[in-house]
């Protein structure tokens, strides 16, 4: 009789990668069964996950996956794009992905200016009526909708929330364990409010998600992100102000960089471990 072989499971974590979480993004050329047992492997104690690869590896699949493995899920990415004609569907979709998968954290991207919109104010006002209507049903399924605001650079196509300012403004008309904020440094870094609106987050704050900003950027920027430390961000301040803020939640290195998806997962998730420890941690 042949021996069944065990997964392996992640070990209690402890010291400096308590709060590591590493960002499926980061590998995007990395299956998810060969991310988690890399993950185990080195001791990282979370995964951040994305809709799309988690649907094609198989929902329930993944779920067990990662909870045997002894992962913890930090959020699942992304909800929102609320211009969509299907969104209102596609967003209860996420939710109930979001809870299979044992996440809290549900990461909302709005969407841009409706086709031949110009009204910029109507679109982030049609943002918070979206999320009044689900947050109901996040609530009904212990999720917490995940405001992330983008990089101004995004407004137009990807996210008319652009400030930790707005997405608060919206976060605050409903209950904090329903609606929060993500903090992504490589979105923020750039706001002289930003530190005043981070205290005003509080327990908001349902996302800590970390890159640095490189220049020149590339031909269509999404891909500019880079590990921390390779920029110029202060990593260490923004560290210090969600901390102070009060969150005690994971710290997601969430790198988008050709060059870096070009190498092999396990490399990649060794270097963003050592610039987490070295330039956030």
């Amino acid at each position: 009789m042949t021996a069944v072989e065990e997964p392996a499971v992640a070990a209690p974590a402890a010291g400096r990668l308590a709060r590591f979480s590493f960002n499926q993004a980061t590998a995007t050329g990395w299956g998810l069964a060969e991310l988690v047992a890399g993950c185990v492997a080195a001791g990282v104690p979370g995964v951040g996950l994305w809709r799309e690869p988690v649907r094609e590896y198989g929902l329930a699949r993944a779920a067990r996956l990662v909870r045997d493995a002894g992962l913890r899920v930090t959020s699942l990415c992304r909800g929102g794009f609320f211009t969509a004609d299907d969104w209102r569907d596609e967003n209860l979709r996420a939710i109930e992905e979001a809870a299979t998968l044992g996440t809290a954290e549900l990461v909302l991207v709005s969407g841009g200016l409706p086709a031949g919109s110009r009204d910029v104010d109507g679109a982030r006002e049609r943002v918070a009526d979206a999320i009044g209507e689900l947050a109901p049903h996040a609530a009904a399924a212990g999720v917490r909708l995940a405001i992330e605001p983008l990089h101004p650079m995004f407004c137009a196509d990807r996210c008319v929330i652009v400030t930790l300012g707005q997405a608060l403004d919206i976060a605050e008309r409903f209950d904090p364990g329903t609606v929060g904020v993500v903090v992504d440094t490589y979105h923020l870094w750039w706001d002289d409010t930003v530190y005043r609106q981070i205290a005003r987050a509080g327990d908001r704050i349902a996302a800590f998600q970390v890159a640095d900003w490189v220049t020149p950027l590339p031909e269509g920027v999404l891909l500019g992100r880079a590990l921390p430390g390779e920029g110029c961000i202060d990593l260490r301040r923004f560290r210090d102000a969600v901390d102070d803020a009060g969150y005690r939640g994971a710290i997601e290195v969430e790198v988008f960089h050709a060059d870096l998806w070009s190498r092999p997962g396990p490399d990649i998730l060794a270097a963003a471990i050592t610039a987490h420890l070295t330039h956030v941690g």
